[in-house]
């Protein structure tokens, strides 16, 4: 298996300013591997939220997480700020797959890099529906970077 590189600031489109916490730190000193998952997370919907396509509370459509994936390169330390970087890989016609980018304030390789693939169903039934289009017109400029 080939090592895979990181990506670098130019790759993405879109970024979060987020603070480590206290708690994101583990034994061994380092921000924990699961807590990627938390801001890969957390910048997506963030993106969703302020582009107005996810009421998380109200709307017919929702997004569930069926798979991710991380690479790790270097490690995040608390109190250390991070800019999570995000674009769009692939659209499906009811699941999108995002890629993130965790990259130490400043950074120009990313520290870590993954995936994270949402399939939109509808929120009642919990069965895949057509991606809206107001979500996928809110997407594309993530995909054509």
């Amino acid at each position: 298996m080939t090592k895979p590189l990181p990506t670098t600031r130019a790759d993405y489109p879109h970024f979060l300013a987020i603070p480590t916490r206290w708690s994101d730190n583990d034994v061994y000193g380092h921000v924990n591997n699961v807590v990627y998952y938390s801001y890969f997370d957390t910048v997506v919907n963030e993106y969703l939220m302020r582009t107005g396509v996810l009421d998380f509370e109200r709307g017919a459509t929702i997004g569930l997480v069926v798979e991710t994936h991380c690479n790790y390169f270097a490690s995040i330390v608390f109190p250390e700020r991070i800019e999570a970087g995000l674009r769009v890989a692939k659209f499906g016609a009811t699941s999108v797959r995002y890629e993130v980018a965790i990259f130490s304030e400043g950074a120009s390789e990313a520290a870590a890099h993954g995936h994270f693939v949402h399939v939109y169903v509808d929120r009642v039934t919990r069965k895949p529906v057509a991606l809206p289009d107001a979500l996928r017109a809110a997407l594309e400029p993530l995909a054509n970077a």
